[in-house]
């Protein structure tokens, strides 16, 4: 596994690279779609492939743990075989789950015991086990466990949190050493930086991380509720400190907006569920503004649902059919929505790339950033 960094913008941070892997080639930046349980929901493989075509996608070690179950995964020789998906994966190791499941589960040094959303059963995950769930899955990129902190954190939680999370990157990185992959291709670990809102943490805990010398870095615990201000003064904190020459994910980012400014901070990677959870409700990203394709304006308007024709259901179907959908509850609205999102999200940071290429990131974006600030 290779990153080239091959260029650097003037006047900003924002980068433009290639991480190379045994499933191909991922340009950056780059968003990754959330296919938490083995899909990107409500969206074919074909159409994932074809229409908004991403060089990777994210899968979720909690959720594939808990259903299909790893030994359905290792029969069917791992995630990409089993979804039929012969590009990249990246999986998240189940620490945001963890977060989000506050009342279910109980953290100790060892590890975290949680109850299962799916049927009430208690489970146990340790940095070594994580380790070998995500060998089985099969993911080209794997994440340290970590504990994601909630918004608003006490210090010293924060603080006792973010030393813990550096001691489970050790055992991480052990049991990584002592085991290989399973299915004949390369894996790598990114560690995750933590440390809240505090600066003096996100210093100490990217010290920390750069340090452990893994193929990438990861920024963790933000877009947890914090205001866009403090989320990015913390990626400028851990971007000034992780090194340049390894590619960084910013893990959980966002709106459109904060995409553009993080990548202007120096961020290479991406995911969110914004765009499919916001699509399902009838919310649609475009170049121009946000579209609530609800609202009764779009009833009789019969333009393509984006003029930029960024893929197929934006010029093939229009608003006033779309809004029909919604309308009327059919399944179709929200597909046809979703697809739309993301290739909006994709084709937003092949135009990141674009421009950091052609040395006119900065003007570009701080021209777009004002244009998808309106609601249509």
């Amino acid at each position: 596994m290779q990153f080239d960094l091959e260029k650097k913008c003037e006047g900003t941070k924002a980068r433009a690279g290639k991480i190379t892997t045994d499933h191909g080639v991922i340009e950056t930046p780059i968003f990754m779609p959330v296919g938490t349980v083995g899909t990107v929901k409500g969206v074919h493989q074909r159409e994932l492939k074809e229409e908004i075509n991403p060089d990777i996608i994210l899968g979720n070690t909690y959720h594939l743990y808990l259903r299909p179950q790893i030994d359905i995964l290792e029969k069917a020789g791992g995630l990409h075989k089993f979804m039929n998906w012969d590009r990249n994966i990246l999986t998240d190791s189940g620490g945001y789950q963890v977060y989000s499941l506050s009342d279910n589960r109980k953290i100790k040094e060892e590890g975290v015991r949680f109850k299962s959303h799916i049927d009430g059963s208690y489970h146990f995950f340790t940095p070594e086990n994580v380790m070998d769930i995500q060998r089985s899955i099969g993911a080209d990129i794997i994440m340290a466990f970590d504990e994601c902190t909630p918004y608003p954190c006490d210090y010293n939680y924060a603080k006792r949190s973010m030393h813990m999370t550096h001691r489970w990157l050790d055992r991480c990185i052990k049991r990584l050493a002592e085991t290989d992959p399973k299915y004949g291709y390369e894996q790598e670990l990114f560690p995750i930086v933590q440390g809240s809102t505090y600066k003096d943490l996100r210093k100490q805990s990217a010290e920390y991380i750069a340090n452990a010398g893994a193929f990438g870095n990861a920024i963790g615990g933000l877009s947890v509720g914090e205001p866009a201000e403090e989320m990015y003064a913390m990626t400028e904190v851990v971007t000034e400190i992780l090194p340049e020459e390894k590619p960084r994910y910013l893990m959980g980012v966002g709106t459109p907006i904060n995409i553009l400014e993080n990548i202007a901070l120096g961020v290479d990677m991406f995911d969110c569920v914004m765009p499919t959870r916001n699509a399902r409700n009838g919310m649609l990203f475009t170049a121009h503004g946000t579209i609530n394709i609800k609202n009764k304006k779009w009833e009789d308007d019969f333009s393509p649902i984006d003029e930029m024709g960024i893929t197929f259901v934006d010029t093939y179907y229009t608003k006033a059919y779309l809004r029909h959908l919604f309308a009327a509850n059919e399944f179709l609205g929200k597909q046809i929505a979703s697809i739309h999102n993301l290739g909006f999200y994709l084709w937003l940071v092949r135009e990141a790339r674009k421009h950091i290429l052609a040395g006119d990131f900065a003007t570009w974006k701080n021209q777009m950033v004002q244009q998808m600030n309106k609601r249509l």
